[in-house]
Parts: C-alpha cells; sequence; structure tokens
C-alpha cells in the first residue's frame, strides 16, 4: 500500500521512532519525575521575549493580518540584512526562503537541487532525519564516517563518496551529536575537493549547509560558514535551537551570494514553487511578524555551558571518553568499555535516560542534551558516576 520512498524512509526513521514511542524511555518520557536528556525539548518555561512578541504580533493591525503568507518581503529584508552582517556577506531579500523550520528548508533544498535517482553524501554520526528526507525524496543516501576521536571531517571519506550521480553534500556545523565546529583550513579544504569533483563530473555539486546551532557556541568561539569559501552552497537555518522552542516552527533557506549569478538566479526564481509544491513551507503569518522581536533572544547559553562541564567532568571520571562540545547543546561522550546497552539500561533503571548513540549510527557512544533542566542535572550527576564507573559486562 505504501509508495517505495515512504517505505524506505519508514525504514530509515524505524530506530528514532521505536525509541521515542515503545522504548523504555518512550513510556516515561511524560513522566516529571526522570531527567530527559534525549532530545532537545525544553525542560523549563520558555523565553519571556519570545511570549511577549507572540502576543503582541497575534494582535491584528489590519484585515490582511491572517491572509496567505509567503515569504513576506519585510521579514525577508530584516532576515538577509541580519544574516549579511552575521556572515560577512551580500544577501538580498530574493535569497530568503521562509520556512517552517530547517525541516521544511532542508527538503526544499533537496527537491530544488536534486533528481530522482542522484546521490548525496552525509557524514555520521549524522541527525537520524537526513537519511529518511534523502530516501523520502527519492535520494541515495552515501554515508561516509567522520574521524573520531574529534570527529574531524572525513575528506578523502567524502572524495572517494562522490561519483557521477553526486548533486549534493551535506554539512552539519555546530555539528549535531558531537559539538564539533569546523574551522575555515577544513571549510575551504572541501571546497576545493567540490570544485575539484565539479569540475570533473561537468556539473556544479551543491553544499547544504545545516547551520541550526550557529549561535550557540561555547567559549568565545568563532563560526566559518561553508558559504563564506563555496559558492554553491545552500543555508538552512531554525530559530527553533537558539530560542528552545523547537514546536514554534521557524527558519530559512539561503543562497549563497557568492554563487555565479545565473546559477543564483534559477534558484531563488525557484524557491515559491518549490515551497508551494511541498506544501505550502512558509511559516505562519504570526511568527513571520515576530522575526525582529525574536532575533536577538538567546537561551542562556552560559547556563549550557555550565551543565556542560559538570556533567563532563562527572562522565570523564567515570571513564567515560568526553568529546568537549563547541557548539550546539549536546554533550557527545563515548561508553566506557563493556556492552552499551547494559550501561543505558542502568541509567533508565535510575529513571536517566540519554539518546542511545546506535540512533545515530554510533552505538559505542551516547547523547546527552543540555536543555535539560539544573534540577534534572543534580539528581543525574550522581547517577553517571555510578553507571559508568561500575563496569557491567
Amino acid at each position: 500500500m505504501l509508495s517505495n520512498r515512504i517505505a524506505g524512509a519508514n525504514q530509515a526513521f524505524e530506530r528514532v521512532r521505536n525509541f521515542y514511542f515503545s522504548s523504555r524511555y518512550g513510556e516515561k518520557r511524560e513522566d516529571p519525575g526522570i531527567c530527559d536528556f534525549t532530545f532537545g525539548n525544553p525542560h523549563e518555561m520558555p523565553l519571556d521575549g519570545l511570549v511577549t512578541a507572540i502576543r503582541t504580533r497575534a494582535k491584528p493591525r489590519d484585515k490582511n493580518w491572517f491572509a496567505y503568507k509567503t515569504s513576506e518581503r519585510d521579514p525577508q529584508s530584516f532576515v538577509a540584512g541580519r544574516l549579511s552582517r552575521e556572515l560577512g556577506m551580500a544577501f538580498e531579500p530574493e535569497d530568503i526562503a521562509l520556512t517552517t523550520g530547517a525541516f521544511a528548508a532542508i527538503m526544499v533544498a533537496l527537491r530544488l537541487v536534486l533528481d530522482a535517482g542522484d546521490e548525496a553524501v552525509i557524514s555520521e554520526p549524522a541527525w537520524f532525519c537526513y537519511e529518511p528526507m534523502l530516501i523520502a525524496a527519492d535520494v541515495v543516501p552515501k554515508k561516509v564516517h567522520l574521524i573520531p576521536p574529534k570527529f574531524d571531517l572525513d575528506l578523502d571519506a567524502i572524495d572517494a563518496a562522490i561519483g557521477p550521480k553526486t548533486r549534493l553534500v551535506i554539512l552539519n556545523t555546530p555539528h549535531n551529536p558531537t559539538g564539533r565546529i569546523y574551522d575555515r583550513p577544513s571549510l575551504e579544504a572541501l571546497a576545493d575537493l567540490l570544485r575539484a569533483a565539479s569540475g570533473k563530473f561537468g556539473r556544479p555539486i551543491f553544499l547544504l549547509s545545516d547551520e541550526p546551532y550557529r549561535r550557540i557556541r561555547f567559549d568565545g568561539r568563532g563560526f566559518t560558514s561553508p558559504a563564506t569559501v563555496y559558492p554553491w552552497t545552500l543555508i538552512s537555518y531554525s530559530y527553533g535551537k537558539v530560542l528552545l522552542a523547537p514546536g514554534q516552527r521557524l527558519g530559512y533557506l539561503a543562497v549563497s551570494p557568492l554563487m555565479p549569478e545565473a546559477d543564483r538566479l534559477a534558484l531563488r526564481d525557484t524557491l515559491f514553487s518549490a515551497q508551494m509544491a511541498l506544501g505550502w513551507c512558509f511559516p505562519n503569518a504570526v511568527m513571520q511578524y515576530a522575526i525582529p522581536d525574536i532575533e536577538e533572544l538567546s537561551i542562556d547559553q552560559g547556563s549550557l555551558a555550565a551543565r556542560r562541564d559538570a556533567l563532563g567532568t562527572a562522565l570523564a571520571d567515570a571513564g567515560c571518553e568526553v568529546l568537549q562540545p563547541e557548539g550546539t547543546f549536546y554533550l557527545w561522550s563515548r561508553w566506557p568499555e563493556g556492552d552499551p546497552n547494559v550501561y543505558w539500561d542502568a541509567l533508565a533503571d535510575r529513571d536517566v535516560f540519554v539518546m542511545p548513540g546506535a540512533i545515530l549510527n554510533a552505538p559505542g557512544y551516547f547523547r546527552i542534551s543540555l536543555t535539560a533542566s539544573d534540577a534534572m542535572v543534580e539528581r543525574a550527576l550522581p547517577v553517571f558516576r555510578t553507571v559508568c564507573s561500575a563496569r557491567p559486562v
């Protein structure tokens, strides 16, 4: 009864679907007494500024306040100006497609530049939605591995994975789940690789720079967008991360202004049609009106850093190999020697839940979301120390 593309996406989503709905975590995820370090969900009340912005902008000012909205000119212009200053590039309003979060931005990008049977390269461990989204777009995922222990880009592996059907490489920076921010030399090396491969196969290979965590960075670190070093780059962004409000769907897809003019115009002239054809992938009216009000808002990144440090220290002392995140709100760690499932179950027995690395195709690791509340962290610290130092087999 199902289309092949949705059957394939369903299979690719199986691990995360089972984890969310039917695992031990799925059975208890609504329990207020658990320590929930799984997904990047809020566990405290929303930002006051966000609530005020939505309430204010929900009050109609004219008869068209809730009429159909595409990418409206005023918020487009606002985003283009802010993005130009942030990344040091001259974006124009037409380069910005406002979307219902980064999910929609990514799907618009896939359908914009990929045909059925094309290939896209992703580096693992990776966000668990890339693969099913590619499959749902009739695109073949070509998976390569990041290089542990720091999870650097494996440029040789990316180069080897690129063939005549490759049309896209997906890069996530800051990276979920590892927290890495890829530096300019790494991005320039990737750009050189993609230019050479594009020349070899006679058509540009696009780069999708997925940047929803771009404004969540630790220890004063900077950020270089791949769009500044490789012209055929599309940027996907979500406000849901920095606002910690993933249920208020707002983001955008941006076309690099460094792209050759003819290619740039061809893409942005078809953004409207792509968004329409994919099911009206435009943000609702209130969220578009609110963009200027929420642009400078952010979750408390000092609190994220404090949780990172407390949890990282406890895990390292207990024998885990912890990768200090440079950005995002995740902490990536390797289990001590032994069966990862035994460790995970031992934490769950004590109502502490983490994201198993197997969901991200890295079974020896686990991910902690730092969006857990301070009270959760305080309760969980002794549990992590006890379980991870016990060396279950």
